[in-house]
């Protein structure tokens, strides 16, 4: 299986679906941060850490914003 290069620094703050397709060819493990409550996310998930583990890549996703749901 070939393995593009990309950098962290390359795809921090980049939205999480760009992310993803760059990243098509490994196996990828998603996490979405979230304020504990009920919120909803506003705006684009964008990529806020990546990390290169043995089998995968962990992606750690966050929105712009979020909006309290009341």
């Amino acid at each position: 299986m070939s393995r593009t290069t990309a950098p962290a620094d390359d795809l921090t703050l980049i939205a999480e679906v760009c992310a993803r397709r760059r990243l098509r060819d490994r196996p990828l493990r998603l996490t979405v941060l979230a304020p504990y409550g009920a919120w909803i996310g506003c705006g684009v998930l964008r990529v806020l850490r990546v990390r290169e583990r043995d089998a995968h890549t962990e992606l750690v996703a966050g929105y712009d914003a979020y909006e309290r749901v009341s």
